[in-house]
């Protein structure tokens, strides 16, 4: 979530509370930069399969901690990944031939969702790239919710991925909408990442790593993919400095939606991984004897 504005504030409206049969409000309502709370647009209690459906595909997403309501955020600009922009430094690059050379390691797609998204909740919380929720702390700050609206003041690093938002990404992932993509090395899995996917709209979440680059190169292998299926951009939600050297960069909210609307329009993808991908990234392509 976004760091606390330092702009002078206004009066925040009301917070809307959605209730579970209400459809979340309209992208371009999320509180604005000289807010608490910069891309905050709703609250509520329904988090489903179908209401993950409904708001990625408004460019919306949740993002809340313990003992919160489910928070519904949609920020501006938005921090996205072209894939033809992707920076492989020389040492990475490095890192990815040996990698793909090695008979032990390999890329999988969708191989095992469940210990992919408990690695992501697991994954130390970092001041510029983990999730950050507005909620009480020793700052000062502290959020209200309740059907008459809701008012958040500050905004701090905590985990998100909570059990709750585990067991509805799986869920989704069984109805085909949300996959993993997970590097794996002598039969063992050490890294990856999970993702929405609406037709050819990728929407990045989280992503963990057990051994020193494994998320990147599982990043690299979804670039690869997205390359080969003609999806030209992966949305990073919001700004840090690790996507930033990867080329990733912010792009006005309403640019964001025109692109992610029509990327929806086309047809899904079939998930999986060749290793003949590797070859559109410049990359070596292992061959068989």
């Amino acid at each position: 979530m976004p760091e606390p504005s330092t702009k002078p504030l206004r009066q925040q409206p009301a917070l809307p509370w959605i209730e579970a049969d209400e459809p979340l409000p309209l992208a371009n309502t999320a509180w604005g930069e000289d807010s608490r709370a910069p891309g905050l647009l709703a609250a509520g209690l329904d988090l489903s399969p179908s209401r993950i459906r409904e708001a990625y595909s408004k460019g919306i997403f949740p993002w809340f901690s313990e003992s919160q309501p489910v928070l519904w955020w949609s920020t501006d600009p938005r921090m996205v990944l072209m894939v033809n922009q992707f920076r492989i430094h020389r040492s990475f690059k490095k890192t990815l031939n040996a990698f793909i050379l090695s008979p032990n390691c390999e890329v999988r797609i969708d191989s095992d969702f469940k210990r992919v998204i408990e690695n992501c909740a697991q994954r130390p919380p970092k001041t510029d790239s983990s999730k950050v929720t507005t909620q009480g702390n020793s700052t000062g700050g502290s959020l209200s919710t309740g059907k008459n609206g809701a008012n958040a003041t500050t905004a701090t690093t905590s985990t998100w991925i909570l059990p709750q938002m585990q067991s509805v990404y799986a869920q989704a992932h069984r109805e085909g909408f949300v996959h993993s993509v997970e590097t794996w090395e002598n039969n063992q899995l050490v890294g990856g990442l999970y993702c929405v996917s609406l037709g050819k709209a990728v929407y990045g979440e989280s992503m963990f790593s057990l051994q020193k680059d494994a998320s990147k190169i599982a990043l690299a292998a979804l670039v690869a993919f997205s390359i080969a299926n003609g999806i030209h951009m992966i949305d990073c939600q919001q700004n840090t400095s690790h996507l930033s050297s990867l080329g990733a960069a912010e792009i006005p909210r309403s640019k964001f939606l025109e692109l992610a609307a029509l990327a929806q329009n086309e047809s899904s993808p079939q998930w999986q991984f060749s290793p003949d991908y590797w070859g559109l990234l410049g990359l070596q392509v292992k061959t068989n004897p």
